[in-house]
Parts: structure tokens; C-alpha cells; sequence
């Protein structure tokens, strides 16, 4: 029988309720069992696609095309997983499902209410992994705080779903924060007390409580929550600030998070093996040598906006024993060739990662060359890679216009533009989404880097490499290293005479892995250390 696990957050939010599910998949995943991750986000939206990354952080994409929260980018890296649409549902899709469902008769005239249509459209989401994968243990994080209005249908569905599958095979963590008063010297523990009594009033009552806390909890603050939360003891696991998220799951386990859960599914006598994530933290946090990267982008205000890129970053340098270390670079402050050199000039790298519209465009162009011509490592993702086609375009080939369509529908020279199948489409209808074959060029970078000559990595761009122009560009030393054969779509370019500078429209930091670097980011960061080595 399928076991559910479902993760709570209080008294705040950005807990680290994403990281808490994505370690605990970790922790099962050791000991045997197929896990299987989910999110429910409580906001209206349908999916994070066209949300601004200033208020959402980046969209993670998964293979088969669905745009999600940010969250499963985590759960993919920490369990080695690859999840679906299924995986990811907001409020936005239920109500969307149940509004067409009643459009089309579905409820034969019967009056639509939250209670039961709203929560049985979220208990069948909450159930449909099970389907599909035939996992062992399916863990759902409920997006937002406990008191939250947007949130009660989703509580209301995990309070229902232990009388589908049975009591036995359900478990509740609630994460929430213990507060410390330094000037009091002292761990207060009401706020938890009012969460858990708020979660007990909408029927449910934890078996675990997963305390956020910046001290160690002593005994007496430990018995005191299990007394008033109701739980054992030892089912009161603290979470403290660890020096990476890498380490989060090894604390857990430590902490007995592994065996309270097990214990309450009846799930024991399961060993964890740990050992090889253990190598690779340690590798991470006694690295030989350091880089310096600068990511050149748009939206860096908010760091979790290219959350998947930095966490790829880090995961070359643990495959080179090599600590990372970037420098936050607003392309829109690169305003001349002056500003550039002296703004990268430190750079042992430099990254240009994906992004939509205008705004600091022409930054990104300056950064490109700057690494073009001064033979600086460069990768270009997505838009990156695009920057790469038109900054080329206008200096070696004297285009002085040469833009994507996207930013100047005016230009004599659309480098970048949309495919004739493309036009006339609604908004997003015209993404390429998803998992896409790419045929890549023998002795190329690319070819080096992966190993073989068929790749298949995810996308999520609109615009593509105008292939009117590919034979003037090829001619005059841009190299094609990657080809989507369905649509003979360009997807990866790289440059003659560069020691390591290359563009995938593709987005290889969706794949990466903290123990199985993308194979880009590994070679990237080796070659900036090649090029530190060499100054």
C-alpha cells in the first residue's frame, strides 16, 4: 500500500518546506523505497509560467513540458527524480477543472461547492502519482502557512485522504518556527503551540513537528512542544541553519526524521545509505581550488529567479573540487565597452542565462564580447545563447542591427526570430516546452562535454537561430554543435578560435545534480579554472 506523507508549514512562511520535502525524499529514496514528490500552491494562477520572476523566483520545467514551481527543482536534484505535470498543481488548475467540468454538464445540474467538488478535484491530484508511478511513498508539500485562507481546501483534503488510504498509511509533518530571543536568552515555543492547535482545529493533528530553530532545542523545550502538540517526544525533530542545503538531509537523518517517519508508517527495519551524498558534501565543503563566475542577468534582485543555474554552478564545481563564487552582475549596468572590462575584468567565467523582453539586452551583448574577445570561458543559456548569435552576427559579421525580433521587430537582420509555425499564436501557446532531442556535432565542446552524439535536454524559449541566416554565420566561424532533428532547429553554437565559449537554447540546469554535475556546467567551470590558472 502506498504511503503519504504530507509537509505543513506555520507561524511564517519560507521555512524551507521545499528543502524539508526534498531531503526526507532523499532520506526514503536510501532506504530503498520509490519516492515521489509533489507540491500544492494554493495561488489562483495556473502555473507559475507568467508569473514575474521578481515575485515568484525562476519556473522550473520538467520533460514532458509542465512550468512549476521552483520547489521541484529541488525535489529533481535531491532524489535523482524525474517528475511530471502531475507533480505540481495550484488552485488556479483545480478550480479551472472543476469550472470546465461544470460548463460541460459533468455535474448533471447539481450545485458546485468547495466541499465536496473543490477537495475531491485535489484528493484525485493528490492520488494520481500513485497511477503513475506505482511508488512507494508519495510526500506533498502544502504550499503557504496553516491559517491561511486560499489554503483550507488543500488542508481540508489531507484531513479527508487518511479515510481513503487508511490512517496507517498517512503521515503529517508539520514544519513550523521556534523563535529565539537573544536578548532574553530564550526559545519560545507559543507561536508552534497556536499553529499546531489552529492545524488540530481543522482536523488534523501532526505525527511529526519539524522545528526551524537557530539554537539547539534542550530537553525541557523538546518535552514541552510534545506536551502541548500532542506528539512523542522524539517525534520533535529540530531543523537548525545548516551551512548548505546540501547538508539539510544528513542533520535530518541524524536528527531521527527518518525513523519517526518510518515508525509511523510502518516502514521500520529499513537501513539508510547516505554514503555517497556524505562524499559529495564533504567534497563541496573541502574544495582544492575556487572560480569566480559572473552571472550576467536581468533579474538578479531576487537570486531564486535563477535558482536551478546557481545550484548547477555549484554542482561543476563539486565535480572539479572547485569552489564557486559568483558575482551578481545587473546586465543593465553594463552601459559601455569601458564599464564591461572593468566590471568583468575579475571574472574567472562568465554566464548569461536565460530571461524574457528587453530590458538589459544590450548589457548582455557587451558581456558577450567582452568574453568573446578577451577569451574568457562563456556559457550562454537560452537567451544566452541567442546573445552569442547576435552579438557575432553584428561585430564579425559588420551587422550592425542584427537583433531577435523579439526585442526590434524592425531589424534588417532577425538573427533571432520566430518560426514560421510560431505566428499568429496566443501567448505561450508558441513556447517550446519540454524535452527536446538535440544531434550534436562530433568534435565540438558540446560533443566533449556530454560524450555522445544524442542529447536530449529541456526548453522554454519562444524565439529560435533564424536558419535564413545559418550558412553566412557558419561560413564566417560560428559553429553549429547542436541540431533538434524533428525541426533541423539550431540548439547549440559555439565559436572557432575560442578556447571554451558555448550557447545551448536548451536549459541544461533543469538535469544537473549535485553528485552528477550537467555536463556543460562540469566542463564551464573547468575551463574557468583553466583560464584563472593561466592569467
Amino acid at each position: 500500500m502506498t504511503k503519504y506523507i504530507f509537509i505543513t508549514g506555520g507561524v511564517v512562511s519560507g521555512l524551507g518546506k521545499g528543502i524539508a520535502a526534498a531531503s526526507l525524499g532523499l532520506i526514503l529514496k536510501s532506504r530503498g523505497l520509490t519516492v515521489v514528490n509533489q507540491k500544492f500552491d494554493p495561488y489562483l494562477n495556473i502555473d507559475p509560467g507568467t508569473m514575474n520572476p521578481f515575485q515568484h523566483g525562476e519556473v522550473f520545467v520538467t520533460d514532458d513540458g509542465a512550468e512549476t514551481d521552483l520547489d521541484l527543482g529541488h525535489y529533481e536534484r535531491f532524489t535523482d527524480a524525474t517528475l511530471s505535470q502531475s507533480s505540481n498543481t495550484t488552485s488556479g488548475r483545480v478550480y479551472l477543472a472543476v469550472l470546465n467540468r461544470e460548463r460541460e454538464g459533468g455535474y448533471h445540474g447539481g450545485t458546485v461547492q468547495v466541499i465536496p467538488n473543490i477537495t475531491e478535484e485535489i484528493l484525485s491530484r493528490m492520488l494520481i502519482s500513485t497511477k503513475e508511478t506505482g511508488a512507494d511513498v508519495v510526500i506533498t508539500e502544502i504550499g503557504g502557512t496553516v491559517g491561511d485562507i486560499e489554503s483550507l481546501p488543500f488542508i481540508e483534503a489531507i484531513r479527508q485522504i487518511k479515510y481513503r488510504v487508511g490512517e496507517e498509511n498517512c503521515c503529517y509533518i508539520h514544519l513550523t518556527l521556534v523563535p529565539y530571543l537573544s536578548k532574553a536568552h530564550e526559545i519560545k515555543t507559543k507561536p508552534t503551540q497556536h499553529s499546531v492547535k489552529e492545524l488540530q482545529e481543522l482536523g488534523i493533528q501532526p505525527n511529526i513537528l519539524m522545528i526551524r530553530t537557530e539554537v539547539p532545542l534542550d530537553d525541557s523545550t523538546r518535552e514541552r512542544l510534545a506536551q502541548f502538540c500532542n506528539v512523542d517526544t522524539d517525534c520533535v525533530i529540530q531543523n537548525l541553519n545548516a551551512k548548505s542545503i546540501y547538508e539539510v538531509p544528513l542533520n535530518m537523518e541524524q536528527e531521527g526524521l527518518g525513523d519517526a517517519v518510518c515508525k509511523a508508517l510502518g516502514l521500520e527495519g529499513l537501513k539508510t545509505h547516505l554514503e555517497d551524498w556524505a562524499k559529495m558534501v564533504d567534497i563541496f565543503e573541502h574544495p582544492k581550488s575556487s572560480v569566480t563566475i559572473a552571472l550576467v542577468g536581468k533579474y538578479i534582485e531576487l537570486h531564486d529567479a535563477y535558482l536551478s543555474v546557481v545550484e548547477s554552478l555549484i554542482h561543476g564545481g563539486i565535480a572539479n573540487q572547485t569552489e564557486v563564487t559568483i558575482d551578481w552582475i545587473d546586465s543593465e549596468t553594463l552601459t559601455d565597452d569601458e564599464t564591461t572590462a572593468k566590471r568583468l575584468g575579475n571574472a574567472d567565467g562568465i554566464i548569461v542565462p536565460g530571461g524574457f523582453g528587453s530590458r538589459g539586452i544590450e548589457g548582455m551583448v557587451r558581456a558577450a564580447r567582452f568574453a568573446r574577445v578577451n577569451k574568457v570561458p562563456y556559457l550562454g543559456i537560452c537567451l544566452g545563447m541567442q546573445i552569442m548569435v547576435i552579438e557575432w552576427a553584428r561585430d564579425v559579421l559588420g551587422w550592425q542591427d542584427a537583433h531577435s525580433t523579439e526585442i526590434d521587430k524592425d531589424t534588417t537582420h532577425p538573427v533571432i526570430d520566430l518560426m514560421p509555425d510560431q505566428t499568429g499564436k496566443i501567448l505561450g501557446g508558441t513556447l517550446r516546452l519540454g524535452k527536446f532531442e538535440c544531434k550534436v556535432t562530433p568534435g565540438t565542446l558540446t560533443e566533449k562535454a556530454y560524450g555522445t552524439t544524442t542529447i536530449w535536454e529541456r526548453h522554454r524559449h519562444r524565439y529560435e537561430f533564424n536558419n535564413v541566416y545559418r550558412e553566412e554565420l557558419e561560413k564566417s566561424g560560428l559553429i553549429i554543435a547542436g541540431i533538434n532533428p524533428e525541426r533541423d532547429l539550431v540548439e547549440v553554437v559555439e565559436f572557432k578560435d575560442h578556447p571554451w565559449m558555448v550557447g545551448g537554447q536548451f536549459h541544461p540546469e533543469f538535469k544537473s545534480r549535485p553528485n552528477k554535475a550537467g555536463p556543460l556546467f562540469r566542463d564551464f567551470i573547468k575551463a574557468s579554472g583553466e583560464y584563472k590558472a593561466g592569467r
